[in-house]
């Protein structure tokens, strides 16, 4: 596995994705100059998948384009509304196109051969059709992932072969954010080779070779709209180019989240929003390979409409597809609206990612409840005991452990106080994690820890925090995600410390203790 903590950080030669595109495309002049010219060349023949197919490499593409009956009714559209199903790929998604053809070209050139290191980083999808091709011709796969991407693509990557790399969000262009740690780390590796989906034009010229070529062949042509979500951009610039050269008069509709900067006018990206949720759209900074110029228009997307979108997809269409679908979704009717499109006209809609990298986010119910895009169900919140203040709660002050104790004395330690839960304290008391017996056990049966390691290795660094006033109601939310919460005190104007001091952990059995006794003995105990 490769290790980033010895990565020289100094950025110096690595050239970050968002310098200028060197396409010369334009839509009333083709350019030679070009480094990849837009010739429609697909590298392969199209296979008929009602034939045996010689490998799962030949079965990407040629996805399903499927009329939306029940939401067009819902939402008073009389204007054809078309899903371009690109979550029915191998891999899952869009991707896969890119994937193949990337790796394929490197080949081509002579830039990969069998036994290079292939190095990419990406949000899941690409690294889900990278891994797909790697497993299937050979090569060792390093992605590099934000940790805000969900857990099903690990699980995925990691059966299909690939080394994963965590890391926090970080600011683009600083040694810390995630390409800038692909770039350092194909920098040190021995023949190694970084696709940059951000910058390879093989990126768009995919989707100028398929995506668009097959949207133009399963409408016949006729087609007045078409709805992309923008991430890399590759699938916007390829399908776009494609449309606009063969139906200058169809709309190009792009749809970027709140929090993303990739929409035009720049003004549409102003605003308090500075993050997102939804995956596999939306960017901080403008990659190279974007081309801005052929959209027509940008609509802005919240998170929730998105989630709720894709619920509705699967709900009413039974098109089991991922959150960014709903953000084009969304997109596309708020088009349709303005544009004023009726009967006789067609709009299509690109799906570009399947359910199963989300199943617990946005198709669980108890995650969107957290995230306030679903309202609590009203039998939970009239519950006698859901607005009762935490300090109703019998705790005891908890046994803490310092960052730096061994893992050791952590296990003493849980034995002497008989807890599984122990705060972990930073320099200045604050808590900075939480030790967990049942983590604890995991990480040293499976040689990911010793006993001499620091409890910081092991310590679990997502934790809520309650003060006395918080409601049970809010902790009862928090132990269905956890198993434990932590009460706080916070410093008084007149305390020389300045964080706040945990003085409680609070688990399911304190939780089932209070609540499981009928309201007349609570009042009783509290008189």
């Amino acid at each position: 596995m490769a290790d980033i903590s010895k990565l020289k950080t100094s950025m110096e030669g690595i050239v970050l994705p968002d310098a200028a595109p060197k396409c010369k495309w334009s839509l009333d002049k083709k350019d030679a100059s070009c480094p990849v010219p837009h010739t429609f060349n697909p590298p392969r023949k199209a296979v008929s998948h009602c034939s045996v197919l010689p490998s799962v490499l030949d079965a990407y593409g040629h996805t399903p384009l499927i009329q939306l009956n029940k939401i067009a009714k819902s939402e008073g559209i009389e204007c054809e509304l078309l899903a371009k199903c690109e979550f029915m790929n191998p891999g899952g998604s869009i991707k896969d196109r890119i994937a193949v053809r990337m790796i394929e070209e490197a080949e081509r050139s002579g830039a990969i051969k069998p036994g290079d290191t292939l190095i990419e980083p990406t949000s899941g999808n690409t690294g889900i059709g990278l891994a797909l091709v790697a497993a299937v011709k050979g090569y060792r796969l390093i992605l590099v992932m934000l940790d805000k991407n969900s857990l099903e693509k690990d699980v995925v990557l990691k059966a299909l072969g690939a080394e994963i790399i965590r890391v926090p969000a970080a600011p683009f262009g600083t040694s810390d954010h995630y390409i800038s740690i692909a770039h350092r780390l194909q920098r040190e590796i021995p023949n190694s080779f970084i696709f940059d989906q951000y910058k390879n034009p093989w990126n768009a010229i995919a989707h100028y070779d398929t995506t668009g070529e097959e949207i133009l062949e399963q409408t016949g042509g006729n087609v007045d709209m078409v709805v992309i979500g923008a991430g890399t951009c590759g699938t916007l610039t390829g399908v776009a180019r494609k449309i606009k050269e063969r139906q200058p008069n169809c709309k190009v509709v792009a749809v970027d989240p709140y929090g993303s900067i990739l929409a035009s006018p720049p003004e549409l990206n102003d605003g308090p929003i500075k993050s997102y949720l939804v995956e596999g759209i939306g960017k901080k900074f403008f990659p190279a390979g974007m081309d801005r110029t052929i959209t027509d228009k940008w609509y802005k997307m919240h998170d929730k409409d998105g989630f709720l979108y894709a619920r509705k997809l699967i709900n009413d269409e039974g098109l089991l597809c991922g959150g960014s679908s709903g953000s084009a979704l969304a997109g596309a009717i708020k088009a349709i609206k303005d544009f004023n499109f009726g009967k006789g006209q067609r709009c299509v809609v690109i799906l570009p990612d399947s359910i199963r990298n989300y199943m617990s986010r946005f198709v669980n119910d108890d995650w969107m409840i957290d995230k306030g895009f679903l309202e609590l169900p009203a039998k939970l919140t009239t519950q006698w005991w859901w607005n009762k203040p935490v300090s109703e709660l019998e705790f005891s002050t908890p046994a803490s452990l310092k960052a730096d104790i061994t893992c050791s004395e952590a296990i003493k330690l849980f034995k002497d106080e008989g807890v599984d839960f122990i705060p972990v304290l930073g320099k200045f008391g604050d808590p900075v994690g939480v030790a967990s017996v049942s983590d604890m056990t995991k990480k040293m049966s499976t040689a990911q820890v010793e006993g001499t390691d620091p409890v910081s290795k092991v310590m679990l660094k997502k934790f809520e925090m309650f003060e006395m006033t918080g409601t049970l109601g809010q902790v009862s939310r928090a132990l269905n995600r956890d198993n434990y919460a932590l009460v706080s005190k916070a410093p008084s104007a007149s305390s020389s410390l300045k964080h706040s001091q945990v003085i409680g952990v609070i688990t399911g059995t304190d939780f089932l203790n209070y609540i499981s006794a009928p309201p007349s003995i609570q009042n009783g105990l509290h008189e």
